[in-house]
């Protein structure tokens, strides 16, 4: 089996692209303990809640809800703990110049098998007014009213 396997959803922030601009997106990979990684083979994961911080030239994942291992009793860790995110330090670099604009933050957007390590995929995003979601739901719209008229075109 090669290394470089295919890539097996395990959560997914919908929300976020809804509430964000997302202006560039990283990967990242996850310091994890043994039971952790055989919960997220299970697909108990959660990053709803979940943000991004940077301590230290460190980056961290918050707030990041891992469901205990059913069978992993004394080696579970505690769901919400504070994870480190791997990164090399001009990645880091980057991200802190991008993060210090004005209102960009860093949001956790999926979280995934590559193979067989996990990654994170994070984003820096820009906060959207209300008008926004709006101009954006419209949009939706728009395009779902012209498939459903095409669709019936061409079926006619």
């Amino acid at each position: 089996m090669s290394k470089s396997g295919g890539i097996k959803l395990i959560a997914n922030n919908k929300k976020a692209r809804h509430d964000y601009f997302v202006e560039d997106t990283f990967e990242a990979g996850i310091v994890l303990h043994g039971t952790e990684v055989k919960s997220l083979r299970q697909g108990h994961c959660s990053i709803k809640e979940a943000f991004i911080s940077i301590d230290n030239g460190e980056v961290y994942i918050k707030q990041m809800h891992i469901s205990p291992y059913e069978k992993g009793n004394i080696f579970n860790k505690d769901p919400l703990r504070e994870r480190k995110l791997l990164l090399h330090n001009s990645e880091i670099a980057k991200i802190q110049g991008q993060v210090k604009q004005k209102g960009f933050t860093l949001i956790p957007l999926r979280v995934y098998f590559r193979g067989s390590l996990v990654k994170l995929e994070f984003g820096v995003c820009r906060g959207k007014k209300l008008y926004d979601k709006r101009q954006d739901i419209a949009k939706k719209d728009q395009r779902r009213e012209a498939q459903r008229d095409f669709k019936v075109r061409n079926l006619g």
